[in-house]
This record gives structure tokens, sequence and C-alpha cells, in this order.
């Protein structure tokens, strides 16, 4: 970690016409190209492990309060500020994608079971792009607190048969995993996305794999591995913990010849955190649109829901799920992965309704 850091996040943020009206005043500037614009600007120092002061202005003074900085805090806040402004690519505005996750497991915390056959999962995917899903997320390995890894042999032969079976599809595929082998079967496959909750740390081939294909790719933040992911997880900062990792694999990333423009981020909620956590995290998912790609969030149905919200099992989570999603959206998330995509596509075009 930097001995000392500087971070930019946006707050105070508008949809709809006083957004625009906003803008145009010039009290404010436009999150990620729009239609959401951030009026306020918080400036956080850090020393070492140590968040040691906060400043909050709006952000027609930010110009002036960057320009009274040293040199190399002016260079640092003006680049996070052009990421935080700056549209993502080949996503539309006001309309956050909906990736529909297919687990052909036995064992994922949600939805262990009902799909672990070639037919059922290709059934469900094409059950769900039916309902509007963007992306179909195909996983054959559950990551849930305490699962247990399985073969790279078992992965592959869970999730191939899959993904060729729905060659005639006309949503792009995500392969959800961790392994090197398992990627590259899968791109060879049909899938144009890896999702890797290791952010491409767990095997030391894929960013080999990554970089050696036109794919993009999902980094996802998680502490620890799956099996002890959950055994007192503890951070100096979580937010900031979590966007210096993140900030340090999207440097490792184009350093290997993975474009910028390639990469996608998700700060892995549930995965090695407390409810504590989490919460923290949502409440400033702002704050990593300053790493100027797009950011995926993941709330579907986790358990952490039933600490704050209630429900007991996974399926009674529903409305604690597109509540926390409406967070993401109004914070400008551009990518939600979700189970319940019939129910996710109304409350998205609920919200993207308002924000025009």
């Amino acid at each position: 970690m930097d001995k000392s850091k500087i971070y930019l996040q946006p707050l105070g943020i508008l949809r709809g016409c006083n957004a625009i009206e906003a803008v145009k005043a010039g009290h404010a500037r436009w999150l990620v190209g729009g239609p959401l614009a951030f009026t306020i600007a918080k400036i956080i120092f850090r020393e070492s492990a140590l968040r040691i002061s906060t400043e909050l202005m709006p952000v027609v003074e930010l110009d002036k309060y960057i320009s009274k900085l040293a040199v190399f805090q002016q260079d640092s806040l003006l680049f996070q500020l052009d990421n935080i402004c700056q549209k993502r690519r080949h996503f539309q505005e006001g309309r956050p994608l909906l990736q529909g996750i297919v687990n052909v497991t036995p064992d994922s915390f949600s939805d262990g079971g009902q799909y672990n056959q070639r037919a059922l999962a290709a059934s469900r995917a094409r059950e769900l792009i039916a309902e509007g899903a963007d992306i179909i997320d195909i996983g054959g390995e559950s990551t849930r607190p305490g699962a247990q890894e399985v073969s790279v042999e078992e992965e592959l032969s869970r999730v191939i048969p899959v993904i060729e079976s729905l060659s005639d599809i006309s949503v792009p595929i995500s392969i959800d995993t961790r392994n090197a082998k398992v990627m590259e079967a899968a791109l060879r496959a049909g899938a144009t996305i890896v999702n890797d909750v290791s952010a491409l740390c767990h095997d030391e081939k894929s960013l080999a794999v990554v970089a050696a294909s036109d794919c993009r790719v999902i980094l996802m933040h998680a502490q620890n591995q799956p099996d002890n992911m959950q055994d007192n997880p503890r951070y100096d900062d979580v937010v900031l913990d979590v966007y210096d990792f993140l900030e340090r694999r999207l440097e490792i990333c184009m350093v290997s010849g993975i474009d910028r423009s390639r990469i996608i981020i998700d700060p892995g909620i549930g995965f090695g955190k407390t409810v504590d956590h989490n919460s923290d995290l949502l409440a400033n998912l702002s704050l990593f649109h300053a790493l100027g790609v797009p950011l995926l969030l993941g709330v579907s149905r986790k358990s952490f829901i039933g600490h704050i919200c209630g429900g007991e099992g996974a399926d009674e989570r529903l409305a604690g799920s597109l509540s926390f999603g409406q967070a993401g959206y109004d914070q400008g998330v551009q990518i939600l992965r979700v189970h319940d995509i019939k129910e996710s596509r109304q409350a998205r075009e609920a919200w993207a309704r308002l924000a025009r």
C-alpha cells in the first residue's frame, strides 16, 4: 500500500430533471456520462492504513480546491475526476445491465442442485433471456461461504456442455470461474466474459489466458478462500482496502496486456465481509467510479440481507435484493448480478423511468 494516498468520491447524486438542471447551472457534473450527476465531492486522505481526514465541498469549488494541493495530489485527483465523469463504453445511459445467474452445481447457496444438468441449465438460461437478461453467467463451482474446491475436470464437465448448447443465443455468456483451464475452454466454447471471484489471483495462468483473448473480465474482491472467508474477516478500512486491492489488480492486468476498456470491477459483497463491511461498501459504491471502469454489484439473495431484513432461506430475500440493487443504481452501478431477472427487470425499468 502507498504510504500516502488521496481519494475522490462523488456524492450528492441527482437524477432526472434535477441532474440536468444542476449540470446546466454548473452546480453538478455528470457521473460516468449520465443520467446521474453529483453535486458534492468528498476528498479522503489516508496515511498507510489510517484514514486521517476527509473534506466535503460543492462541485463548483472543486477545481479551486485541487489547485491548492501538492502536485502529486492534484495529478491523482484530476485523474480520478476524469474517470468519475467519463462515460463507460458499451453501456447505455440510464439502463444498467442485468446479469442472470445459472449455477451448474449441487451446492450453490441459492439454486444449488436445481440446474446441475445440461438440459436444465440451458433451459434456465433461455428462460432468463426471455425474461430480460442482458448477460448469462454460468458457473460450475460454488463459492458460497464454506464451499469446498472442486476439481478442474469436474468444473469443466459441468459448464462446457451448457455453454456449447447455448451457441445460438444473442446475449453474451460469462464464465464464473477461478481456473485458467476452465476460462480457456469456456472462451473456446462461446463465452465472451470471464467472471473471476479471485480477480485473476487464484490461478497464476489466468492473466495470460485473458490477455491472449479479446474477452472482457470481471475482477472481484474476496478476502481469503471460500472455505474460510467468513472466519472473522478484518480490514483496516473496508472501503479503502477493497478499493486499493481492485486498483492494484487493474494495474497488474494492464501491465499483463489486458486493456482497461475490457475490465469490470466488483467489490465482492459477502465474500470475506461481515454485515457491517457489506453495509459500508454498499453505502460507498460511488467511490469505485474513480477507478475508471464499469462497476458490477452482486447482492442477490445473499445472507447479509437475511441478517438485516429477515429471510431465513435464500428464496425469501427477493425484496431485500431489489432494494439493495436500487441502492446500486442510485450510485451509478452499470451491471447488477441477479437470480430473479423478471422482478429485477421490472424494478430497473421503474428506476430508469425516473432517471430520464
